[in-house]
């Protein structure tokens, strides 16, 4: 205390003399130093420097006497203070040392020595302490901090010499107290004034040194790379040195804000653009030239050094990289990282490095040129070192589903770092560059083309970092990504649907769906759904899942109809599987997981773990997957309902062909469960390979059972020896489980948990193969009862009957389905369906609901295989009776008349009692007229014997009463041809008629008198045929009638030829008659037509003569229908050609080929055959068209010698010089174009030892040999004829081959045969008439050309088949007895059978006849394709696929024929 007087005097003093001069100074005096072993105690020391630190923070500058701080300032920096032990004094000098700075500013009193002892403390010191916010001197740190940063002192740093490491430590340090400990041991953080002190002064430092170490530059921008933890691998940067190390706090960062460090970093970029320009480029630059000298040095060096060349670079890229080692590549990514990053924050200081940037897109090294791209890609698109957000979760088995109104995703982005964000629109900042990036889609590496693609697309999600795109902008990026998904190679077309995968549903539909659907050509989505028909099967993969993704969480919005998701993605499904008729094992597989994983996922919806089944049937409950637990409103719905609805949704949203598929694959399931059933029997036999006796018959029977699976997977090597495996494995838990699957008893959540139990079993099994799953689950997705499943009955019959979201009529479209195929389901409901029909029957007052037809079907497909399950009450009989005679649609009739006379006891009577009042008192148009004539149609069928008890009746009813009347009047030409979408009731009665008729030669019972009953009825459907439907003399039957009968009387002959009694009195001449109905000038009349003849054919019951008319389809305008047919063919060679490879000894090894004969017989007798060169040539395309889907380099030498026999034969259809020249013609023509076809495919054709035997029904032996040779000798085409076959073979090849090589062409492009598509015109399906044949012109194209023929030489009725063997001298050319006109040549002879249960060379079993022929009408097409598709899978080793259509056209009148060549 003493000691304080003398400095209180001295004090007032100085006061005193301050005042005197007019400018105060510092009063204080006390020593601050001391002599060495004499130091000041630190209490005293800590108080005077307390003292003196009060009272300079209470001066202003430049109002104080400089000099008076003269003798302290030199005390504060001797090294007793700056090198003191203790932290408190260290801590108070700082805060005097600052001050006087402050106070003598701008001119420190200090030595440069001084100074950079003072901030040497300072810096390492002092400001490394702010980090620890409960440090005993935090204030008087951050007092300093303060200081340094309000009067910006800190610059005197920059005149230090040799300062670096102290600048770079200041940076490094206050960059690690930000980004590293934030947080002291209690908790308490750092306040926010440190982060803007710290701030300020390295703003200062980077906006006043004129150069800053290029560490610095390095921590700077690692704080950028923070973001990105997997970027920082202990080096940020050219050099290691200051290197920030990850904080592991931020690996998983999910922040609202940025960190202080990163925003820290973004302020000094943005205070100083122009300088941190400078350095950001500099620094990018050198990462570059390291690169490029590192890449240089070391390709020159030995093979020794490590060269990294990425795996996805292809041949000319590895060419094309110069080869950076795996550092440099490291490095270069980094920087690249940081430029993302650094657009983000910071925009301005890429000024020069844009440039720079841009340079690199044209740069020769492969790596550089995909690191520029993606880079600028993810700069556009505002997306930072951090990455992407997660993309958006499409999950198809959520509920409820995804809506439009939602606007923001379920699972908002939380995390700042990761959320794309542009400060300003890069394309117009950089114009120059953005251009030269979307140049990059042309690049010649798929590599780059590849990162593009994925560019484009987050620009596309972003919208550009949420800046926006101009709509023409958005327009074209949308439209490239179209065009990536269509590029030549697979990588670029594989990353541009994984792109489109990254879209959100909102987006898919506002953003790609603007340029078009699925249906709109060229858009992303319909090129999205090409991809799933592509040739690579990775690409399949991918654009089938995402196909299949989109539309699963769009169902939601597609069951409410929202206009602009049917167009969308509506036909998603029917994309999907219209993939089957690629006839791909691949495919296949790959559909069976996305039918019942995306677009039908066993987990929708969501299924309760802890359940009891429900009395009314339901199977689960749903529980709302998007409702955090809670399920109160979820466990409302029926989650057997919800997916019914997904079901009939999809079956709405198909098109026909495709939903021939799917109802194929609910067929195929009931097949293959019956195998997988003995196949699991045997594996209990075969007892894991320990049996007792059999063993031989059952390791056999095994291996027949495994073959027929593998043939219908992919790598069937593989298949077997897992099915093996399985078998070995004896788990019988698993075989229980299958079973599960496969009964119809089981309810969907029984096969649902049978399916996960048993795919856990086989994971965790540890004799279970790593890839068992890979061959068991596609197998047991196609055996299980998933969509038939009895679970779903009650809601498919509930929508039936509301009609809720329209999906009445798929409903009862399923329901019918269900009822044909798998009835068992029904059991348990079929008394619901009776007692519907019961209370909906009509009378003659009260019309049924619609739904009755549907309802009546399925209880007529229920009643075939169960009939004692149909109730027998009297009230159900009548209510059958009445719909049998008051039903409407008249189709109902039919059916009930099947039910009553399926289940009833007493049909014979009832039967009798319908005819009775069916036939008394009919009159057209009176009350149930049609019902009547359907009731009869059925009874005609299923009760011959009552109807025959009122024959007369009935035949007057359907011939003068129906047939042979026109009520209608017609209003248009007589010789009017047209097609009507309806059908009035005269017309429809008109059709019951003929039915009447047919359906009396199909039950007639006694062969002997068939010809009876047939004869006029054949006559009658063959007039029909041959005048266009028109049965009346006066020719004033409707036109849209006319089209539908002759439509009617072709299918009824195909039906008629199905029995082998009616198909013997269906002569040759009438069968020429017939087969241009392939070629009937309306669309749906051929198409309807060829339906049945490919169903009939594919099902075996028609014979081989049949297989001609499909040939005649070489002129068809539909391309379409042509590329169907024509794939239909091919399937079927195939499925012959199996026959031969596995049963050599069969005589269905040559069907394909020797019914060549039958087709040039066929084209001498067509309409528009002529001799002339120009009609020839057109005829080769006939013959071209038969070769291409038939011929082979074995076959072809058989078919040319059967074109050679042609010529060794007279015609027997129509015996005349006429016919027979046209046969000579043709034999000659098929020669010329054979040969062409085997010199355009290097093939050489083989003479066949023997000949081949053609069939007496069309062909008759020759007179003797001199005619022979004479006919031999003579080539019968005209001249110009060999050059127009040699063009039009060469042609139709690059048509071929093109098609091979090229996508799948729209129904626009050109035909098989290369001519040019402009030549198309409305019915371009028959070969005009030549210009100097007079023909009427209103019947150009549908009516035969007119023959000079007399009457005389008709053949008639009784001798249109032979009989007997021609005996005439020279045996060679003696031809078969009629008993074998229908063999074919050299014992190949077809393989069919009839409806009627007789066989025909066939060993299969025999097919039941559908009793329904309206039904028939209606699933045809259906039908017919599931045969294909059954056959291809099982019948066919490897499937021909499908073609493009390439079919030419005619003129514009309809053309058919074609002529033959002279032979060799």
């Amino acid at each position: 205390m003493p000691a304080q007087a003398p400095a209180s005097a001295a004090t007032e003093d100085m006061e005193v003399e301050d005042e005197e001069n007019g400018m105060p100074g510092l009063q204080f005096d006390e020593p601050l130093s001391w002599r060495a072993g004499k130091p000041i105690a630190i209490a005293d020391l800590l108080r005077r420097l307390q003292a003196l630190s009060k009272e300079m923070r209470a001066m202003e500058q430049e109002e104080n006497e400089r000099e008076s701080f003269t003798k302290v300032a030199k005390e504060l920096a001797s090294p007793n203070l700056l090198a003191h032990k203790d932290k408190g004094i260290k801590a108070w000098t700082a805060c005097c040392l600052v001050d006087i700075l402050r106070l003598c500013a701008p001119d420190a009193p200090y030595t440069a020595q001084q100074l950079k002892d003072i901030f040497n403390v300072l810096i390492t010191v002092i400001l490394p302490a702010l980090a620890d916010p409960s440090n005993a001197y935090s204030q008087q740190h951050l007092y300093v901090l303060e200081s340094l940063a309000k009067v910006k002192s800190v610059v005197l740093l920059s005149d230090i010499p040799s300062s670096e490491p102290l600048t770079i430590h200041l940076f490094t340090s206050f960059f690690d107290i930000l980004a590293g400990s934030t947080k002291s041991s209690d908790g308490e953080q750092l306040g926010k004034n440190v982060e803007l002190n710290m701030t300020s002064i390295l703003v200062i430092m980077v906006d006043e040194s004129a150069t800053l170490p290029s560490d610095v530059i390095d921590v700077i921008v690692a704080q950028f790379l923070r973001t990105d933890p997997r970027a920082l691998n202990g080096s940020t940067g050219k050099n290691k040195k200051g290197a920030a190390m990850v904080d592991e706090k931020q690996s998983t960062l999910v922040l609202k804000e940025l960190p202080p460090a990163y925003n820290m970093a973004k302020t000094i970029c943005n205070m100083c653009p122009e300088k941190m320009a400078r350095y950001i480029s500099q620094y990018f630059n050198d990462v570059i030239v390291d690169a490029s000298s590192s890449s240089a040095v070391k390709g020159t060096s030995k093979k020794g050094s490590h060269r990294r060349v990425s795996d996805d670079m292809d041949d000319s890229d590895a060419d094309t990289a110069g080869g950076p080692t795996e550092d440099d590549l490291n490095e270069l990514h980094k920087v690249h990282q940081l430029l993302r990053e650094l657009w983000r924050a910071c925009p301005g200081v890429l000024q020069n490095v844009i440039p720079q940037l841009e340079a690199e897109l044209s740069a020769e090294n492969v790596h550089l040129r995909s690191l520029a791209t993606e880079t600028l890609g993810d700069i556009i698109s505002g997306i930072g070192a951090a990455g992407l957000p997660p993309p958006p979760k499409l999950d198809p088995a959520a509920y409820p589903p995804i809506s439009l109104s939602e606007t923001i995703d379920s699972i908002p982005n939380q995390n700042i770092l990761t959320k794309p964000s542009s400060p300003q629109p890069f394309p117009q900042a950089h114009p120059q560059a953005y251009n030269s990036f979307l140049g990059r889609s042309h690049d010649k590496s798929p590599t780059i083309r590849a990162a593009w693609t994925i560019g484009i697309g987050r620009i596309l999600t972003t919208s550009a970092g949420g800046v926006g795109l101009g709509q023409q902008e958005e327009h074209r990026l949308i439209k490239d990504l179209a065009r990536m998904l269509g590029d030549a190679d697979e990588k670029v077309r594989i990353a541009a649907v994984k792109v489109v995968g990254t879209f959100s549903f909102r987006d898919v539909v506002f953003k790609l769906g603007s340029s078009g659907g699925l249906d709109m050509s060229g858009s992303v989505l319909a090129t999205l759904g090409e991809r799933v028909r592509d040739r690579k099967h990775s690409v399949r993969v991918e654009a089938m899942n995402v196909l299949a993704r989109l539309w699963g969480v769009a169902a939601g919005e597609l069951a409410t109809g929202e206009e602009q998701v049917v167009s969308a993605v509506g036909a998603a499904p029917s994309k999907i599987l219209a993939t089957y008729y690629a006839n791909d094992m691949d495919i296949n597989v790959l559909l069976d997981h996305v039918l019942f994983e995306q677009l039908l996922p066993l987990s929708y919806p969501p299924i309760k773990t802890k359940n009891t089944k429900l009395t009314n049937g339901n199977s689960q409950k749903a529980v709302d997957s998007q409702t955090n637990g809670d399920h109160s409103e979820a466990e409302q719905e029926d989650p057997d309902k919800l997916r019914t609805e997904r079901i009939l949704l999809l079956v709405k949203d198909l098109d026909d062909k495709s939903k021939k598929v799917f109802f194929a694959v609910q067929t195929r399931q009931l097949m293959l469960s019956k195998v997988m059933m003995t196949y699991l029997q045997r594996c209990e036999d075969y007892n894991g390979g320990v049996m007792d006796e059999n063993e031989k018959a059952i390791k056999e029977h095994m291996a027949r059972l495994i073959e027929s699976f593998a043939k219908g997977l992919p790598e069937s090597s593989k298949v077997t020896e897992h099915l093996w495996k399985f078998a070995k494995m004896h788990d019988r838990r698993s075989y229980q489980l299958m079973r599960f699957c496969m009964a119809p008893e089981s309810d969907y959540r029984t096969v649902f948990k049978a399916i996960k139990e048993f795919t856990r079993r086989i994971e965790q099994s540890a004799a279970a193969p790593q890839e068992l799953l890979s061959t068991l689950i596609p197998l047991l997705y196609r055996v299980s009862v998933i969509v038939y499943n009895k679970s779903h009955v009650p809601a498919v019959m509930e929508y039936s009957r509301t009609d809720e979201k329209s999906l009445a009529g798929t409903a009862h479209e399923l329901l019918r389905e269900i009822s044909m195929r798998t009835p068992e389901v029904l059991k348990a409901h079929v008394q619901e369906i009776c007692m519907t029909l019961q209370d909906e029957a009509p009378n003659a007052k009260k019309t049924n609901d619609p739904g009755a037809l549907d309802n009546l079907k399925a209880c007529a497909s229920f009643a075939l295989k169960f009939p004692k399950e149909i109730p027998q009450d009297r009230k159900f009989i009548q209510a059958m009776t009445n719909f049998a005679l008051h039903g409407t649609p008249a189709e109902a009739a039919k059916h009930a008349v099947s039910i009553i006379m399926t289940a009833s006891d007493k049909k014979e009577l009832l039967a009798k009692d319908l005819v009775n009042k069916c036939v008394n008192g009919f009159e057209f148009r009176g009350d149930g007229f049609l019902p009547r004539l359907a009731t009869l149609s059925q009874l005609m069928l299923l009760a011959p014997t009552q109807v025959n008890q009122e024959s007369d009746a009935v035949s007057d009813i359907a011939i003068e009463q129906v047939l042979l009347q026109v009520r209608t009047p017609s209003t248009d030409d007589s010789d009017a041809y047209f097609w009507s979408s309806t059908v009035d009731a005269e017309c429809e009665a008109k059709c019951w008629a003929l039915k009447i008729l047919v359906n009396r030669i199909r039950s007639h019972p006694e062969p002997e008198t068939l010809s009876e009953i047939a004869d006029p009825v054949y006559k009658l459907l063959l007039t029909l045929i041959n005048h266009y439907g028109e049965l009346i003399s006066a020719k004033d039957t409707p036109h849209t009638h006319k089209s539908r009968l002759r439509l009617l009387a072709a299918r009824l002959c195909l039906k008629l030829c199905t029995k082998k009694h009616t198909d013997a009195l269906f002569t040759s001449t009438a069968f020429n008659s017939l087969a241009p109905v392939a070629q009937d000038p309306i669309l749906e009349v051929r198409s309807s037509f060829l339906q049945r003849l490919k169903k009939y054919l594919s099902q075996q019951k028609l014979p081989q003569r049949f297989y001609t008319i499909p040939f005649l389809l070489a002129f068809e305008p539909n391309l379409s229908q042509k590329s169907e047919t024509t794939t239909w063919i091919r399937s079927r060679a195939a499925h012959f050609s199996s026959v031969k490879a596995t049963q050599p000894s069969s005589k269905a090894n040559v069907v394909m080929e020797s019914v060549f004969a039958r087709l040039l017989s066929l084209l001498a007798h067509h309409p528009d055959y002529a001799a002339t060169a120009e009609d020839l040539i057109d005829f080769a395309r006939y013959i071209v068209f038969y070769l291409h889907p038939v011929a082979t380099e074995e076959n072809l030498s058989l078919i040319y010698h059967i074109a050679q026999r042609v010529k060794q034969s007279r015609d027997a259809i129509t015996p005349s010089a006429e016919y027979d020249s046209n046969l000579y013609h043709l034999s000659d023509l098929a020669q010329l174009t054979i040969r062409k076809f085997e010199d355009a495919h290097s093939w050489n054709i083989q003479t066949l030892p023997g000949k081949i035997r053609l069939p007496t029904s069309l062909f008759a032996e020759l007179k003797d040999h001199e005619e022979a040779q004479k006919i031999a000798e003579r080539n019968y085409l005209p001249e110009g004829v060999e050059e127009g076959v040699e063009a039009l073979v060469r042609t139709s090849m690059r048509a071929a081959r093109s098609t091979g090589n090229k996508k799948r062409k729209s129904e626009t492009d050109g035909d098989a045969n290369g001519r040019d598509s402009k030549r198309v015109k409305a019915l371009p399906i028959r070969k005009a008439p030549a210009k100097e044949k007079k023909v009427k012109a209103a019947l150009k194209v549908k009516t035969p050309k007119k023959r000079k023929r007399k009457s005389s030489e008709e053949v008639a009725s009784s001798e249109r088949r032979r009989s007997g063997r021609v005996q005439i001298s020279g045996g060679v050319y003696r031809e078969r007895e009629d008993e074998e006109d229908d063999e074919e040549m050299d014992e190949g002879v077809a393989v069919w059978k009839y409806e009627d249960g007789e066989e025909v060379n066939d060993d299969g079993a025999e097919d039941e006849e559908e009793e329904e022929e309206e039904q028939e009408d209606q699933e045809g097409e259906k039908e017919e394709e599931e045969e294909k598709e059954a056959e291809s899978e099982e019948s066919t080793p490897k499937p021909s696929p499908k073609p493009s259509p390439k079919g030419k056209k005619a003129t514009t009148a309809v053309k058919r024929g074609k002529k033959p060549f002279k032979g060799r």
